[in-house]
């Protein structure tokens, strides 16, 4: 189930995203604190009220954030996080699969896509059940806090019969 992020998910944000790997993974602030979460949900919001970007909260029961998705809808890109304590419970695949059909379907958006670091196996699974392909595309070659590195595109798209 996902949901909209609130002023009440604070503390999970704080929980979920101050974490070495999400720091490692992701351009999220660095230790994210308190005020980190704060400018995180007002920045989430505005980018949902502008159309621009839409962050979820990952949840099994309608309430308790265990992580996040997000789709960009410029770039037609989706990003996923799932707190270290959440992992290995096919949550990022079943948020992954679910934005990927509201991006098709209510956005209207052909083409799908990740953004992965080749040696990020665990985000290469999860792209892979949720039945996104590495695409042709070059890798893009990023530099953030202090570290250069390549991300690779994975791809979905909807099948002729599909688009109707």
């Amino acid at each position: 189930m996902l949901r909209e992020w609130t002023n009440d998910d604070l503390a999970v944000m704080q929980e979920l995203f101050d974490d070495p790997d999400v720091a490692y993974r992701t351009p999220l602030e660095s230790p994210f604190g308190q005020a980190a979460a704060l400018r995180y949900l007002r920045s989430a919001q505005q980018a949902r009220h502008a159309n621009d970007r839409i962050h979820l909260a990952i949840t099994t029961d309608g309430h308790q954030a265990l992580g996040e998705v997000l789709l960009n809808r410029a770039t037609g890109s989706i990003g996923y996080i799932v707190g270290a304590a959440h992992r290995g419970q096919r949550l990022a695949v079943r948020a992954l699969r679910t934005m990927t059909e509201f991006a098709h379907t209510t956005v209207a958006l052909p083409r799908v896509i990740l953004e992965i670091e080749p040696d990020n196996h665990p985000s290469i699974a999860v792209a892979r059940s949720a039945g996104f392909h590495p695409s042709s595309s070059a890798p893009e070659t990023v530099t953030d806090k202090g570290r250069t590195y390549g991300l690779l595109t994975w791809e979905h798209t909807l099948t002729t019969a599909e688009r109707g």
